[in-house]
Protein backbone atom coordinates (compact mmCIF):
# COMPACT_ATOMS: atom_id res chain seq x y z
CA UNK A 1 0.00 0.00 0.00
CA UNK A 2 1.54 3.27 -1.38
CA UNK A 3 1.72 6.02 1.58
CA UNK A 4 -0.31 9.51 0.88
CA UNK A 5 1.25 12.69 1.24
CA UNK A 6 -0.13 14.58 3.92
CA UNK A 7 0.45 18.40 4.63
CA UNK A 8 1.62 19.41 8.41
CA UNK A 9 -1.99 20.06 10.41
CA UNK A 10 -4.48 17.44 7.76
CA UNK A 11 -4.28 15.16 11.05
CA UNK A 12 -6.25 18.32 12.74
CA UNK A 13 -9.15 17.64 10.55
CA UNK A 14 -10.44 14.01 11.20
CA UNK A 15 -8.28 13.45 14.13
CA UNK A 16 -9.13 9.92 15.22
CA UNK A 17 -10.36 8.86 19.47
CA UNK A 18 -8.82 5.86 19.30
CA UNK A 19 -5.48 6.21 18.43
CA UNK A 20 -3.18 8.60 19.58
CA UNK A 21 0.51 9.38 21.73
CA UNK A 22 1.33 7.44 25.09
CA UNK A 23 4.17 9.67 27.77
CA UNK A 24 5.89 7.38 30.28
CA UNK A 25 4.62 7.98 33.56
CA UNK A 26 5.93 6.29 37.05
CA UNK A 27 6.92 2.84 36.72
CA UNK A 28 5.08 1.38 34.04
CA UNK A 29 2.89 3.62 33.28
CA UNK A 30 1.58 5.69 30.54
CA UNK A 31 -0.70 9.02 29.71
CA UNK A 32 -2.79 8.25 26.96
CA UNK A 33 -3.69 11.19 24.92
CA UNK A 34 -5.56 10.86 21.70
CA UNK A 35 -5.12 12.89 18.52
CA UNK A 36 -8.83 14.44 18.81
CA UNK A 37 -7.97 15.92 22.31
CA UNK A 38 -4.10 16.98 21.01
CA UNK A 39 -6.42 18.64 18.29
CA UNK A 40 -8.31 20.61 20.41
CA UNK A 41 -5.39 21.62 22.71
CA UNK A 42 -3.75 22.76 18.99
CA UNK A 43 -6.41 24.95 17.98
CA UNK A 44 -6.41 26.43 21.64
CA UNK A 45 -2.94 26.96 22.01
CA UNK A 46 -3.07 28.94 17.87
CA UNK A 47 -5.57 30.76 19.55
CA UNK A 48 -3.62 31.45 22.69
CA UNK A 49 -0.35 32.86 21.39
CA UNK A 50 -2.29 35.11 18.81
CA UNK A 51 -4.02 36.43 22.30
CA UNK A 52 -0.32 36.69 23.88
CA UNK A 53 0.88 38.71 20.71
CA UNK A 54 2.34 36.71 18.44
CA UNK A 55 1.66 37.42 14.59
CA UNK A 56 1.94 36.55 11.27
CA UNK A 57 5.45 34.88 10.93
CA UNK A 58 6.38 35.54 14.32
CA UNK A 59 9.17 32.65 15.94
CA UNK A 60 7.24 30.85 19.24
CA UNK A 61 10.15 29.19 21.33
CA UNK A 62 9.40 25.84 22.84
CA UNK A 63 11.09 24.92 26.16
CA UNK A 64 9.43 22.08 27.44
CA UNK A 65 10.37 18.24 27.85
CA UNK A 66 8.23 15.69 25.15
CA UNK A 67 4.58 15.98 26.43
CA UNK A 68 1.28 17.10 25.67
CA UNK A 69 2.45 20.68 26.21
CA UNK A 70 4.94 20.03 23.40
CA UNK A 71 2.68 19.09 21.50
CA UNK A 72 -0.30 21.45 21.66
CA UNK A 73 2.35 24.50 21.54
CA UNK A 74 4.45 23.30 18.37
CA UNK A 75 1.81 22.43 16.38
CA UNK A 76 -0.45 24.97 17.56
CA UNK A 77 2.53 27.55 16.81
CA UNK A 78 2.53 26.42 13.00
CA UNK A 79 -1.87 26.63 13.26
CA UNK A 80 -1.31 30.46 14.62
CA UNK A 81 0.32 31.40 11.53
CA UNK A 82 3.72 31.18 13.14
CA UNK A 83 7.58 29.60 12.90
CA UNK A 84 8.05 27.25 15.85
CA UNK A 85 11.51 26.72 17.40
CA UNK A 86 12.34 24.02 20.10
CA UNK A 87 14.85 24.73 22.34
CA UNK A 88 16.55 22.34 24.24
CA UNK A 89 15.35 22.23 28.28
CA UNK A 90 18.10 22.85 30.97
CA UNK A 91 18.08 18.85 31.45
CA UNK A 92 19.78 18.40 28.09
CA UNK A 93 22.85 20.40 29.18
CA UNK A 94 23.36 19.54 33.35
CA UNK A 95 25.59 21.93 33.84
CA UNK A 96 23.70 25.10 34.57
CA UNK A 97 26.52 27.60 33.23
CA UNK A 98 26.68 25.73 30.10
CA UNK A 99 23.43 25.63 29.70
CA UNK A 100 23.00 29.50 30.21
CA UNK A 101 25.69 30.44 27.82
CA UNK A 102 24.40 28.24 24.71
CA UNK A 103 20.58 28.65 25.22
CA UNK A 104 21.52 32.69 25.76
CA UNK A 105 22.94 32.30 22.53
CA UNK A 106 19.89 30.78 20.84
CA UNK A 107 17.22 33.38 21.96
CA UNK A 108 19.28 36.11 20.05
CA UNK A 109 19.22 34.06 17.28
CA UNK A 110 15.60 33.45 17.54
CA UNK A 111 14.43 36.40 18.67
CA UNK A 112 11.24 34.74 19.36
CA UNK A 113 7.68 36.81 20.21
CA UNK A 114 6.80 33.81 22.57
CA UNK A 115 8.40 31.52 24.80
CA UNK A 116 6.50 28.38 26.28
CA UNK A 117 8.32 26.65 28.97
CA UNK A 118 6.97 23.69 31.16
CA UNK A 119 7.48 23.81 35.10
CA UNK A 120 11.09 22.25 35.15
CA UNK A 121 12.37 24.94 32.82
CA UNK A 122 10.61 28.33 33.68
CA UNK A 123 13.08 29.73 35.96
CA UNK A 124 15.79 29.38 34.24
CA UNK A 125 14.68 29.85 30.87
CA UNK A 126 13.56 33.20 32.92
CA UNK A 127 17.35 34.03 34.14
CA UNK A 128 18.45 33.21 30.74
CA UNK A 129 16.53 35.67 28.70
CA UNK A 130 16.50 38.26 31.09
CA UNK A 131 18.34 41.93 29.30
CA UNK A 132 18.07 40.50 25.90
CA UNK A 133 14.82 42.53 24.88
CA UNK A 134 12.31 39.43 25.14
CA UNK A 135 9.00 39.17 26.58
CA UNK A 136 8.84 37.11 29.44
CA UNK A 137 8.65 33.05 29.06
CA UNK A 138 5.13 32.09 30.31
CA UNK A 139 3.84 28.44 31.45
CA UNK A 140 2.22 26.56 29.36
CA UNK A 141 -1.26 26.13 31.48
CA UNK A 142 -0.59 29.54 32.40
CA UNK A 143 -0.72 30.60 28.13
CA UNK A 144 -3.75 28.60 27.66
CA UNK A 145 -5.98 29.07 30.60
CA UNK A 146 -9.66 30.32 30.03
CA UNK A 147 -8.74 30.54 26.68
CA UNK A 148 -11.09 29.02 23.74
CA UNK A 149 -10.27 27.09 20.37
CA UNK A 150 -9.48 28.68 17.34
CA UNK A 151 -12.02 27.67 14.51
CA UNK A 152 -9.84 26.59 12.49
CA UNK A 153 -5.84 27.23 11.65
CA UNK A 154 -4.68 30.69 10.43
CA UNK A 155 -2.78 31.43 7.08
CA UNK A 156 0.46 29.65 7.12
CA UNK A 157 3.51 31.60 8.04
CA UNK A 158 6.64 31.24 5.26
CA UNK A 159 8.75 28.94 7.46
CA UNK A 160 7.42 25.64 9.12
CA UNK A 161 10.40 25.58 11.90
CA UNK A 162 13.55 27.35 12.90
CA UNK A 163 15.25 24.40 13.98
CA UNK A 164 19.05 24.69 15.03
CA UNK A 165 22.37 22.65 14.31
CA UNK A 166 23.70 20.74 16.34
CA UNK A 167 26.82 22.97 17.06
CA UNK A 168 29.44 20.20 17.25
CA UNK A 169 31.56 22.35 15.01
CA UNK A 170 31.22 25.52 16.97
CA UNK A 171 28.05 28.20 17.50
CA UNK A 172 24.61 26.25 16.96
CA UNK A 173 22.78 27.91 13.51
CA UNK A 174 18.74 28.55 12.98
CA UNK A 175 18.32 26.93 9.71
CA UNK A 176 14.51 28.54 8.50
CA UNK A 177 12.50 25.56 7.14
CA UNK A 178 9.71 26.13 4.60
CA UNK A 179 6.55 24.20 4.63
CA UNK A 180 7.51 22.54 1.59
CA UNK A 181 10.39 21.44 2.75
CA UNK A 182 9.12 19.92 6.00
CA UNK A 183 6.53 18.61 4.23
CA UNK A 184 8.25 16.73 1.82
CA UNK A 185 11.03 15.40 4.32
CA UNK A 186 8.34 14.39 6.34
CA UNK A 187 6.80 12.40 3.43
CA UNK A 188 9.62 11.35 1.99
CA UNK A 189 10.46 9.42 5.59
CA UNK A 190 6.91 8.01 5.71
CA UNK A 191 7.30 6.77 1.77
CA UNK A 192 10.79 5.55 2.71
CA UNK A 193 9.53 3.24 6.09
CA UNK A 194 5.95 2.32 4.33
CA UNK A 195 4.43 4.20 7.50
CA UNK A 196 1.19 3.61 7.69
CA UNK A 197 -1.53 5.03 10.28
CA UNK A 198 -1.49 1.03 11.52
CA UNK A 199 2.10 1.33 12.16
CA UNK A 200 2.97 2.23 15.79
CA UNK A 201 6.53 3.14 17.28
CA UNK A 202 8.36 4.18 20.00
CA UNK A 203 10.83 7.06 20.68
CA UNK A 204 12.92 8.10 23.61
CA UNK A 205 14.94 10.86 21.47
CA UNK A 206 14.56 14.58 22.85
CA UNK A 207 12.38 17.11 21.25
CA UNK A 208 15.01 19.83 20.90
CA UNK A 209 16.74 17.66 17.93
CA UNK A 210 15.51 16.86 14.48
CA UNK A 211 15.72 13.16 14.44
CA UNK A 212 13.14 13.54 17.88
CA UNK A 213 11.20 15.71 16.61
CA UNK A 214 11.08 15.37 12.65
CA UNK A 215 12.40 11.25 12.86
CA UNK A 216 9.53 10.91 15.60
CA UNK A 217 7.13 13.31 16.73
CA UNK A 218 6.03 15.30 13.99
CA UNK A 219 6.06 11.76 11.79
CA UNK A 220 4.02 9.72 14.57
CA UNK A 221 1.03 12.56 14.45
CA UNK A 222 0.83 13.87 11.14
CA UNK A 223 0.70 9.95 9.52
CA UNK A 224 -1.98 9.76 12.40
CA UNK A 225 -0.13 6.25 13.96
CA UNK A 226 0.12 5.31 17.93
CA UNK A 227 3.24 6.79 19.30
CA UNK A 228 5.36 6.03 22.49
CA UNK A 229 6.99 8.67 24.17
CA UNK A 230 10.00 8.22 26.54
CA UNK A 231 11.65 11.15 28.03
CA UNK A 232 15.75 10.42 27.38
CA UNK A 233 16.39 10.13 30.90
CA UNK A 234 13.11 6.98 31.11
CA UNK A 235 16.12 5.30 28.56
CA UNK A 236 19.03 6.12 30.05
CA UNK A 237 17.82 4.49 33.71
CA UNK A 238 15.78 1.63 32.09
CA UNK A 239 16.47 0.66 28.58
CA UNK A 240 14.83 -2.56 29.17
CA UNK A 241 11.80 -0.46 29.49
CA UNK A 242 11.92 0.80 25.76
CA UNK A 243 12.74 -3.10 25.11
CA UNK A 244 9.62 -4.34 26.76
CA UNK A 245 7.56 -1.20 25.41
CA UNK A 246 8.92 -2.90 21.64
CA UNK A 247 7.89 -5.90 22.49
CA UNK A 248 4.71 -5.95 24.63
CA UNK A 249 2.81 -3.40 22.07
CA UNK A 250 4.07 -5.23 18.59
CA UNK A 251 5.94 -1.84 17.71
CA UNK A 252 7.12 -1.96 13.99
CA UNK A 253 8.37 1.92 14.43
CA UNK A 254 11.78 3.28 16.42
CA UNK A 255 14.81 5.48 15.64
CA UNK A 256 18.52 6.40 17.62
CA UNK A 257 21.96 7.69 17.15
CA UNK A 258 24.34 4.43 17.95
CA UNK A 259 25.24 5.19 20.78
CA UNK A 260 21.83 4.19 21.66
CA UNK A 261 22.74 0.43 20.59
CA UNK A 262 26.08 0.81 22.59
CA UNK A 263 23.80 2.05 25.49
CA UNK A 264 21.29 -1.23 25.37
CA UNK A 265 24.48 -3.44 24.52
CA UNK A 266 26.30 -2.23 28.13
CA UNK A 267 23.33 -2.14 30.15
CA UNK A 268 21.28 -4.96 28.70
CA UNK A 269 21.91 -8.97 29.57
CA UNK A 270 20.36 -11.67 27.55
CA UNK A 271 18.57 -13.41 30.24
CA UNK A 272 16.66 -9.45 31.10
CA UNK A 273 15.01 -10.20 27.24
CA UNK A 274 13.50 -13.96 27.93
CA UNK A 275 9.71 -13.94 27.26
CA UNK A 276 10.52 -10.90 25.13
CA UNK A 277 10.05 -10.88 21.19
CA UNK A 278 10.78 -8.30 18.61
CA UNK A 279 9.57 -9.94 15.59
CA UNK A 280 6.87 -6.83 14.97
CA UNK A 281 10.16 -4.60 14.45
CA UNK A 282 10.64 -3.64 10.75
CA UNK A 283 12.67 -0.18 10.87
CA UNK A 284 15.39 0.90 13.38
CA UNK A 285 16.41 3.96 11.61
CA UNK A 286 20.47 4.79 12.90
CA UNK A 287 21.52 8.70 12.97
CA UNK A 288 22.87 11.50 13.98
CA UNK A 289 26.39 9.97 13.85
CA UNK A 290 28.46 7.17 12.31
CA UNK A 291 27.72 3.82 12.78
CA UNK A 292 30.04 1.20 14.00
CA UNK A 293 29.59 -2.22 12.16
CA UNK A 294 30.45 -4.19 14.88
CA UNK A 295 28.32 -2.71 17.17
CA UNK A 296 25.30 -3.64 14.94
CA UNK A 297 26.80 -6.94 14.82
CA UNK A 298 26.40 -7.53 18.56
CA UNK A 299 23.03 -5.82 18.54
CA UNK A 300 22.14 -8.46 16.27
CA UNK A 301 23.44 -10.99 18.24
CA UNK A 302 21.72 -9.84 21.32
CA UNK A 303 18.12 -9.44 20.49
CA UNK A 304 18.56 -11.63 17.21
CA UNK A 305 17.41 -14.67 19.52
CA UNK A 306 14.17 -13.26 20.38
CA UNK A 307 12.79 -12.49 17.07
CA UNK A 308 14.76 -9.60 16.19
CA UNK A 309 15.16 -9.55 12.58
CA UNK A 310 18.81 -7.81 11.44
CA UNK A 311 16.81 -6.49 7.97
CA UNK A 312 15.26 -4.00 10.36
CA UNK A 313 18.51 -1.71 11.05
CA UNK A 314 17.87 1.10 8.75
CA UNK A 315 21.34 3.25 8.24
CA UNK A 316 20.56 7.09 7.51
CA UNK A 317 22.10 9.98 6.99
CA UNK A 318 20.62 13.47 7.39
CA UNK A 319 20.98 17.12 8.70
CA UNK A 320 19.55 20.18 10.02
CA UNK A 321 19.71 22.02 6.90
CA UNK A 322 18.42 19.32 4.86
CA UNK A 323 15.01 19.59 7.31
CA UNK A 324 16.27 15.69 8.37
CA UNK A 325 16.39 12.84 6.43
CA UNK A 326 18.54 13.34 3.47
CA UNK A 327 18.86 9.05 2.30
CA UNK A 328 18.18 6.08 4.33
CA UNK A 329 18.24 2.05 3.65
CA UNK A 330 15.24 0.40 2.25
CA UNK A 331 13.43 -1.91 4.40
CA UNK A 332 14.23 -5.35 3.89
CA UNK A 333 17.51 -5.00 2.27
CA UNK A 334 20.22 -5.46 4.85
CA UNK A 335 22.87 -3.29 5.89
CA UNK A 336 25.90 -3.87 4.33
CA UNK A 337 29.51 -2.66 4.39
CA UNK A 338 32.80 -1.18 2.04
CA UNK A 339 36.31 -2.33 2.77
CA UNK A 340 37.91 1.26 1.46
CA UNK A 341 41.47 0.96 0.61
CA UNK A 342 43.82 3.84 0.66
CA UNK A 343 43.91 6.96 2.25
CA UNK A 344 40.93 6.24 4.00
CA UNK A 345 41.37 2.66 4.26
CA UNK A 346 38.58 1.38 7.21
CA UNK A 347 35.33 -0.32 7.04
CA UNK A 348 32.06 1.74 6.67
CA UNK A 349 28.35 1.19 7.16
CA UNK A 350 25.94 2.23 4.15
CA UNK A 351 23.66 4.96 4.98
CA UNK A 352 21.02 3.93 2.31
CA UNK A 353 20.18 5.43 -0.75
CA UNK A 354 18.38 9.18 -1.19
CA UNK A 355 14.68 9.63 -0.74
CA UNK A 356 11.82 10.74 -3.00
CA UNK A 357 13.15 13.76 -3.98
CA UNK A 358 16.68 14.37 -2.43
CA UNK A 359 19.76 14.57 -4.30
CA UNK A 360 23.30 13.69 -3.61
CA UNK A 361 26.15 14.66 -4.97
CA UNK A 362 29.94 13.70 -4.00
CA UNK A 363 32.06 16.14 -5.28
CA UNK A 364 36.23 16.99 -5.01
CA UNK A 365 37.79 20.30 -4.35
CA UNK A 366 36.46 22.13 -7.66
CA UNK A 367 33.28 21.04 -7.38
CA UNK A 368 33.15 18.16 -9.65
CA UNK A 369 31.44 14.59 -8.96
CA UNK A 370 34.00 11.94 -8.26
CA UNK A 371 33.82 8.39 -9.61
CA UNK A 372 32.18 5.49 -6.88
CA UNK A 373 34.52 4.92 -3.86
CA UNK A 374 36.61 8.18 -4.14
CA UNK A 375 35.90 10.28 -1.34
CA UNK A 376 34.56 13.79 -1.68
CA UNK A 377 32.06 16.68 0.09
CA UNK A 378 28.69 15.31 0.22
CA UNK A 379 26.48 17.77 -1.37
CA UNK A 380 22.30 17.51 -1.09
CA UNK A 381 19.71 19.21 -3.02
CA UNK A 382 16.05 18.83 -3.66
CA UNK A 383 12.63 19.76 -2.33
CA UNK A 384 13.64 19.30 1.64
CA UNK A 385 16.81 21.32 1.71
CA UNK A 386 16.27 24.17 4.46
CA UNK A 387 15.68 27.95 2.66
CA UNK A 388 18.39 29.64 4.46
CA UNK A 389 20.21 30.70 8.13
CA UNK A 390 18.33 32.95 9.98
CA UNK A 391 21.88 34.47 11.42
CA UNK A 392 24.95 35.58 9.51
CA UNK A 393 27.51 34.34 11.57
CA UNK A 394 30.34 32.71 10.42
CA UNK A 395 31.35 29.36 12.08
CA UNK A 396 34.30 26.96 11.30
CA UNK A 397 31.70 24.02 10.63
CA UNK A 398 32.30 23.87 6.42
CA UNK A 399 28.70 23.96 6.16
CA UNK A 400 26.89 25.81 3.59
CA UNK A 401 23.31 26.64 2.66
CA UNK A 402 22.33 28.52 -0.06
CA UNK A 403 20.53 28.25 -3.68
CA UNK A 404 18.68 25.32 -2.67
CA UNK A 405 22.18 23.89 -2.46
CA UNK A 406 23.76 22.30 0.75
CA UNK A 407 27.61 21.63 0.84
CA UNK A 408 27.34 19.57 4.18
CA UNK A 409 31.38 19.36 4.91
CA UNK A 410 30.74 15.69 5.83
CA UNK A 411 33.29 13.88 3.69
CA UNK A 412 31.63 10.88 2.36
CA UNK A 413 31.28 8.28 -0.95
CA UNK A 414 29.01 6.35 -2.92
CA UNK A 415 28.86 2.69 -4.18
CA UNK A 416 26.46 0.69 -5.74
CA UNK A 417 24.11 3.81 -4.97
CA UNK A 418 24.71 4.03 -1.49
CA UNK A 419 26.26 6.76 0.72
CA UNK A 420 29.13 6.37 2.72
CA UNK A 421 29.86 8.74 5.65
CA UNK A 422 33.72 8.78 6.53
CA UNK A 423 33.74 12.32 8.78
CA UNK A 424 33.35 15.62 9.00
CA UNK A 425 35.77 17.95 7.26
CA UNK A 426 36.52 20.83 9.20
CA UNK A 427 37.56 18.24 11.94
CA UNK A 428 40.15 16.42 10.04
CA UNK A 429 43.61 17.52 9.26
CA UNK A 430 46.01 17.23 6.06
CA UNK A 431 49.06 15.37 7.18
CA UNK A 432 51.34 14.97 3.74
CA UNK A 433 48.95 15.74 1.34
CA UNK A 434 46.11 13.23 2.62
CA UNK A 435 43.14 14.20 4.91
CA UNK A 436 43.05 12.30 7.89
CA UNK A 437 39.55 12.30 10.19
CA UNK A 438 38.87 12.50 13.55
CA UNK A 439 35.79 9.93 13.35
CA UNK A 440 38.19 7.19 11.59
CA UNK A 441 40.23 7.67 14.41
CA UNK A 442 38.09 7.49 17.40
CA UNK A 443 36.82 4.45 15.81
CA UNK A 444 39.98 2.84 15.90
CA UNK A 445 40.21 3.49 19.58
CA UNK A 446 36.35 2.05 20.19
CA UNK A 447 37.98 -0.70 18.65
CA UNK A 448 40.77 -1.08 20.97
CA UNK A 449 38.47 -1.17 23.89
CA UNK A 450 37.76 2.60 24.68
CA UNK A 451 34.20 3.52 25.36
CA UNK A 452 32.36 5.29 23.15
CA UNK A 453 31.84 8.76 24.89
CA UNK A 454 34.60 8.63 26.84
CA UNK A 455 37.14 9.90 24.28
CA UNK A 456 37.21 12.36 21.49
CA UNK A 457 40.16 13.29 18.78
CA UNK A 458 40.94 17.44 18.07
CA UNK A 459 42.99 17.55 14.87
CA UNK A 460 44.67 20.78 13.32
CA UNK A 461 47.85 22.73 13.16
CA UNK A 462 49.61 25.05 16.05
CA UNK A 463 52.68 27.04 14.86
CA UNK A 464 52.41 25.40 11.31
CA UNK A 465 52.76 22.05 12.78
CA UNK A 466 50.27 19.27 12.42
CA UNK A 467 48.94 18.18 16.29
CA UNK A 468 46.47 15.07 17.27
CA UNK A 469 45.26 15.43 20.90
CA UNK A 470 43.02 12.85 22.05
CA UNK A 471 40.63 13.72 24.82
CA UNK A 472 39.95 10.75 27.58
CA UNK A 473 37.46 10.71 30.53
CA UNK A 474 38.47 9.42 33.49
CA UNK A 475 40.85 7.04 31.23
CA UNK A 476 42.15 3.56 32.33
CA UNK A 477 46.13 3.62 32.20
CA UNK A 478 46.20 1.71 28.94
CA UNK A 479 44.40 4.26 27.02
CA UNK A 480 47.18 6.53 26.62
CA UNK A 481 49.76 4.34 24.74
CA UNK A 482 46.81 2.87 22.68
CA UNK A 483 46.05 6.50 21.47
CA UNK A 484 49.39 7.14 21.15
CA UNK A 485 49.29 4.06 18.86
CA UNK A 486 46.95 4.99 16.78
CA UNK A 487 47.73 8.87 16.31
CA UNK A 488 51.44 8.05 15.47
CA UNK A 489 50.30 5.94 12.84
CA UNK A 490 47.72 8.42 11.47
CA UNK A 491 49.93 11.48 11.63
CA UNK A 492 53.48 10.43 11.32
CA UNK A 493 56.16 10.64 14.41
CA UNK A 494 56.76 14.60 13.22
CA UNK A 495 53.37 15.79 14.64
CA UNK A 496 52.75 16.71 17.89
CA UNK A 497 50.62 14.32 19.88
CA UNK A 498 48.93 15.35 22.86
CA UNK A 499 46.78 13.88 25.49
CA UNK A 500 44.51 15.41 27.77
CA UNK A 501 42.11 13.88 31.20
CA UNK A 502 39.21 15.35 32.13
CA UNK A 503 36.60 13.79 34.79
CA UNK A 504 33.52 12.23 33.48
CA UNK A 505 31.40 14.55 31.78
CA UNK A 506 34.21 16.92 30.87
CA UNK A 507 34.42 16.76 26.96
CA UNK A 508 32.31 19.11 25.38
CA UNK A 509 28.95 18.06 23.87
CA UNK A 510 25.98 19.07 21.97
CA UNK A 511 22.66 19.07 23.64
CA UNK A 512 22.21 15.70 21.71
CA UNK A 513 25.58 14.33 22.65
CA UNK A 514 28.11 14.93 20.04
CA UNK A 515 31.44 15.71 20.94
CA UNK A 516 32.20 19.46 20.05
CA UNK A 517 35.44 19.09 19.00
CA UNK A 518 36.23 22.57 16.99
CA UNK A 519 34.94 24.41 20.38
CA UNK A 520 37.74 22.19 22.64
CA UNK A 521 40.23 22.67 19.58
CA UNK A 522 39.63 26.47 20.20
CA UNK A 523 39.84 26.60 23.89
CA UNK A 524 43.38 23.91 23.81
CA UNK A 525 44.99 27.11 21.39
CA UNK A 526 43.80 29.60 23.30
CA UNK A 527 44.85 28.08 26.57
CA UNK A 528 41.34 27.39 28.05
CA UNK A 529 40.96 24.11 27.75
CA UNK A 530 40.44 22.48 31.15
CA UNK A 531 42.32 19.10 31.89
CA UNK A 532 45.50 17.36 32.58
CA UNK A 533 47.38 17.92 29.26
CA UNK A 534 50.22 16.01 28.69
CA UNK A 535 52.57 14.56 26.24
CA UNK A 536 52.08 11.61 23.81
CA UNK A 537 55.49 11.49 22.44
CA UNK A 538 57.04 7.63 23.70
CA UNK A 539 59.73 9.38 25.64
CA UNK A 540 57.62 11.64 27.38
CA UNK A 541 54.67 9.43 28.34
CA UNK A 542 53.21 9.97 31.83
CA UNK A 543 54.96 13.16 31.67
CA UNK A 544 54.16 17.03 33.00
CA UNK A 545 52.90 19.12 30.16
CA UNK A 546 55.34 19.85 27.55
CA UNK A 547 56.57 23.38 27.04
CA UNK A 548 54.47 25.60 25.09
CA UNK A 549 51.00 23.23 26.12
CA UNK A 550 48.66 25.24 28.19
CA UNK A 551 48.94 24.15 31.77
CA UNK A 552 46.49 22.52 33.59
CA UNK A 553 43.34 23.91 35.28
Amino acid sequence: MSTPDRALLDWIEEAPEERGLRFAGPGDSWDFHSYADLAEQVLRTAEALRTAGAGDGDVVAVVQRCSPGFVATFFGAIAAGCTPCSIAPPFALQRRGAYAERARALFTTARPAVIVCDDESLALVRGVTEGLGLPAPVLFDALVAGVGPASKPYPPAEFALLQFTSGSSGRSRGVLIGHDALRNDVNAIHRWTQWLPGDAGVSWLPVHHDMGLIGCLVSFVTVGCDGWMLQPDDFLRSPLRYLRCLSENKLSLTAMPNFGLVYILNRVRPEQLEGLDFGSVRSLILGAERIDPQVLEDFEKLLGPYGFDRRALLPAYGGAEATLAVTGLPIGEGWTTVDLEGEQAGRYVGCGRPLHGVRVRVVDDHGDEVPDRVVGEVLVSGGTVGTRYRDDIVTASGTVLGGGVLRTGDAGFMSGGQLFVVGRIGDGVRVRGRMVFAENLEARLHELGIPQRRVAILLGHREDRPTGVVVLEKPEPRWQSAAHSVLAEALGHEADLLAVEMPRGGIAVTSSGKPRRRVMWAALTAGELRGDIRSLTPALLGAASPPGAPRSQ
